[in-house]
């Protein structure tokens, strides 16, 4: 079977289902998936598959195709395909409860060299690891995943992409509250402040200013009493994105000078960071070059404190979605600088580095 068979087997297999014939419809593509010898056209009719099983509930035979589509993405060495595949290989594994796994296939995802569907299905992978993170119970990173897909939906006038965050977080909203009811049945305070601070960042993603702001206040209250000051940290800095939100940038800028001095105080560096690109934000729109200087040039000293660069680049990790190696040595690299580089011992400590992992 040729490219135009292939091309019209796979359209009228779409017609098919849209018509509800369901199983016509797996039909034609299954023998279009035996017979052609496009590898476009197996990859396309592969998709399908993938799609069609899960709105089915058929998740193992969901998987089964995702895996072959990989395959045949790598076959073909285009990073569209590829991460059009590694996105469905983690959508079946999150819709198996696989949540690690899930999380890993959406991290090679994002580390994949900028691509042209990278705008449009980026929303999809965040959502797919918030779902991920939430069933781990791992609020927080949930919530931050959310949100991207949110900004991705609204970037690119997604009103699907949309919808589905916000189930998600209808989803999220509702282990949030089980678990605060616990929290107050055993007079668990740590848990009841991480509750209410969850509450509060997710109506300040819905926008909801007037219920996320006596939420904060309410989790402050409870993390200065238990003296959790990590905890205050996070709750400033949500604040402050409120205030960003308002529009009232001065009164961000107070509730980011109080969590910095506790950020220090802690000793954390990754809230320092944080609170740093806040930052150079507001004093960005505000026009003020010397304090937006300072912010950068803090920013990069904490980076360095860190060691949040690669070793052999020397580019900072995380400011571009890179595919990362670890070594048995635990030192970390772009996993292109390690390919370019072309030994199997580390740059740093030059022990040999056997079999890597992938971060």
């Amino acid at each position: 079977m040729g490219q135009d068979q292939t091309k019209q087997q796979i359209e009228k297999g779409l017609q098919l289902y849209q018509s509800n014939q369901t199983e016509k419809a797996l039909q034609v593509w299954t023998k279009v998936l035996q017979k052609s010898s496009d590898p476009v056209g197996r990859f396309r009719v592969l998709g399908c598959l993938v799609t069609a099983h899960s709105e089915m509930g058929r998740y193992k035979e969901m998987l089964k195709f995702a895996v072959v589509q990989i395959d045949t993405a790598r076959e073909l060495e285009d990073a569209d395909f590829l991460l059009e595949s590694y996105l469905n290989l983690a959508r079946s594994n999150e819709k198996l409860c696989e949540f690690h796994k899930t999380i890993s296939y959406c991290k090679t995802c994002l580390g994949l060299p900028g691509t042209r569907a990278g705008a449009q299905l980026g929303g999809q992978v965040s959502l797919s690891m918030g779902n991920a993170f939430l069933g781990l119970s791992l609020f927080q990173k949930a919530l931050e995943s959310f949100e991207k897909a949110l900004r991705y939906a609204h970037n690119n006038d997604d009103a699907m992409l949309e919808c589905r965050v916000c189930c998600s977080l209808g989803s999220f909203y509702a282990q949030v509250k089980e678990s605060m009811k616990i929290a107050l049945q055993h007079g668990d305070r740590p848990l009841q402040a991480l509750c209410l601070l969850c509450f509060a960042d997710i109506h300040r993603s819905r926008g909801d200013l007037e219920t996320a702001f006596p939420r904060y206040d309410s989790a402050m209250s409870i993390m200065t009493e238990i003296g959790n000051r990590l905890g205050q940290v996070h709750v400033l800095l949500g604040v402050a994105k409120c205030w960003v939100a308002r529009k009232a940038p001065d009164k961000a800028l107070d509730a980011i000078e109080k969590a910095q001095d506790l950020a220090e105080e802690v000793g954390n560096k990754l809230s320092q960071l944080k609170l740093h690109c806040l930052s150079e934000g507001i004093y960005r729109s505000k026009g003020l070059q010397r304090e937006l200087r300072a912010h950068v040039v803090r920013f990069h000293e904490c980076v360095e404190e860190t060691e949040l660069y690669c070793g052999l680049c020397g580019e900072s990790i995380g400011e571009k979605n890179s595919r990362l190696q670890a070594l048995p040595c635990s030192h970390i690299f772009h996993l292109r600088c390690l390919q370019n580089h072309g030994t199997r011992s580390c740059p740093n400590c030059r022990r040999s580095s056997m079999k890597p992992g992938f971060v």
